[in-house]
């Protein structure tokens, strides 16, 4: 599971009944709030800021083959940002399932952490129908907030 810290951790959180029977690795950003919303789980904290950082960028880079190397991972779910790049591209080529959700208020327009995405993905998810303007071979999952 790999978010950014925020509204993205928290549409990632919204999938418990999804994932809460799966063991699972989460790669974030160590950040107070994400602390507290994954205590007891596993944890990797990711390099940030992302936007626009290509040290930070590589530095995930290197994570993401780091942390996909060392487990054996079923998938990669992501709902953005940034730090969701260098693990989606990795993850593919590796050939491990990926799965990006794009996030609920980005209606009218894709993310550009979604556009970079989106070659790598197994999946594309989207959270309203409207949003399949943009990713017309996207599944429309509804609401996770």
């Amino acid at each position: 599971m790999v978010g950014s810290s925020g509204g993205h951790l928290a549409q990632l959180l919204a999938l418990r009944p999804w994932y809460e029977r799966w063991r699972r690795c989460w790669v974030t950003f160590d950040t107070p709030e994400a602390v507290s919303l994954l205590a007891g789980e596993e944890v990797v904290p990711a390099h940030h800021p992302t936007t626009r950082n290509v040290p930070n960028l590589l530095r995930n880079a290197v994570l993401a083959w780091r942390v996909l190397r060392a487990r054996r991972v079923a998938a990669v779910v992501t709902t953005g940002a940034g730090v969701a790049v260098p693990f989606v591209v990795l993850a593919r080529l590796r050939r491990i399932p990926t799965v990006y959700i794009e996030v609920y208020d980005r209606i009218d327009t894709p993310t550009l952490t979604a556009r970079l995405c989106r070659p790598f993905l197994s999946a594309m998810l989207v959270q309203w129908e409207e949003q399949r303007r943009q990713y017309p071979e996207a599944t429309v999952v509804g609401t996770l907030l």
